[in-house]
């Protein structure tokens, strides 16, 4: 595919020009950051991993009735998406207490939390990315409040989907963020799922033995990080056993 103009660099994906009007090319990266940036590495593979992982996840909720941005994927590091205008708010589940919240909260990491909570967060990372409320969404037209009915319906929707799908192999879904935005068809806006579902923005753990299969290694410096998002990808069956035994780095991943 001939390369486009470049639309946007973000910290693990860049943006381009789509083939056909109303369409963006999204590039997945081996950057790996942490701390809002303040970590940076790479993460070898990584963004085969992750195109491959969201291209999966995304399909399996499109099929769920929940509409997504996503379209088609063209390569190992490439998909097609629909654009969108993006909601400047990361949408975060959490069923267990980890991350943010622990700190925040003085909580146990671990904790089985009562019922799943969503938060929001304010995509501004000169700010560092702030905890609001709804009222906030709503008096500053960020979203509205039908639109804010629809993501939070789709969200606690994408987390009961993901975690049966995930506990089938063996995976505990503890938390992850969302992003969402409004997709225009004849004049009129519709609420879709944008952006990545992957061991970047999800926390997974193994269900017997706890063991982090995210990018908490990556932030905490628990090595195996590569290996980590491989065997995500082997247990939701994307990559077979045989290719991810094989792989040798990154020219093993490209090969996929």
């Amino acid at each position: 595919m001939t390369r486009r103009r470049q639309i946007y660099e973000g910290k693990a994906k860049i943006l381009y020009e789509g083939p056909e009007p109303g369409t963006i090319v999204q590039y997945f990266k081996d950057d790996a950051t942490a701390g809002n940036g303040a970590k940076k590495g790479t993460i070898t593979g990584k963004g085969v991993l992750n195109n491959r992982i969201s291209e999966y996840l995304m399909t399996q909720i499109e099929d769920i009735g929940i509409p997504t941005h996503f379209i088609r994927r063209l390569n190992m590091r490439e998909q097609l998406v629909k654009a969108v205008e993006i909601i400047p708010l990361e949408i975060v589940v959490r069923n267990v207490a980890a991350g943010s919240i622990v700190k925040r909260l003085g909580l146990e990491e671990g904790l089985r939390l009562p019922r799943p909570l969503v938060e929001y967060y304010l995509k501004n990372d000169d700010l560092n990315d702030p905890l609001v409320l709804e009222d906030y969404i709503t008096a500053f037209n960020w979203a509205t409040v039908q639109e804010m009915d629809e993501i939070v319906t789709y969200t606690l929707r994408i987390n009961d989907f993901l975690s049966g799908l995930l506990l089938g192999v063996g995976i505990k879904l503890i938390d992850f963020k969302l992003e969402f935005g409004r997709f225009w068809k004849d004049d009129e806006s519709h609420i879709v799922l944008a952006d990545e579902i992957s061991p970047d923005n999800c926390r997974f753990w193994d269900i017997e033995s706890g063991e982090k299969l995210d990018k908490d290694r990556f932030r905490r410096d628990l090595g195996k990080v590569e290996e980590a998002y491989q065997e995500v990808a082997r247990r939701l069956k994307i990559i077979p056993e045989s290719n991810i035994e094989s792989l040798k780095g990154k020219e093993g991943l490209e090969s996929i």
